[in-house]
């Protein structure tokens, strides 16, 4: 993948990051999800009151995309920040978030950030799989 997709696929999560709730953290997340056939599916995280059912954007991206019949995954780029920051800073998938990206996606998923880009295989080495 070319650096110029890399760039425009971290254009797209800081744009869902645009939608992000977040009252409580006030730290805005958005995620970019591509498929192998070219869509993109967008997630923000979603904060609740009583914390754990909030969501974050990536389960955000991955729940979409399954939802509506996608399974062949091949990047996620995370953006998040403060509000009203720009996202300059290294944002990864949280632990659960990986174990979830797991279940769907190769260890080579490419994740992009703000400063560079890793595989879901270097940030979760030994995930639960069945």
């Amino acid at each position: 993948m070319d650096h110029k997709k890399l760039d425009t696929l971290f254009a797209e999560a800081k744009l869902a990051r645009e939608r992000s709730y977040c009252p409580y953290s006030n730290f805005a997340v958005g995620a970019a999800l591509l498929t192998a056939d070219g869509r993109i599916y967008h997630g923000c995280n979603i904060e609740n009151a009583a914390f754990s059912p909030t969501v974050c954007a990536e389960r955000t991206a991955i729940f979409k995309a399954v939802s509506e019949g996608a399974r062949d995954f091949i990047a996620i780029a995370v953006a998040g920040a403060n509000q009203g920051e720009d996202p300059v800073e290294d944002c990864y998938p949280c632990g659960v978030c990986r174990q979830v990206l797991a279940e769907f996606c190769t260890t080579d998923l490419l994740v992009i950030t703000a400063k560079g880009r890793t595989t879901l295989g270097a940030l979760l080495p030994n995930s639960f799989n069945l």
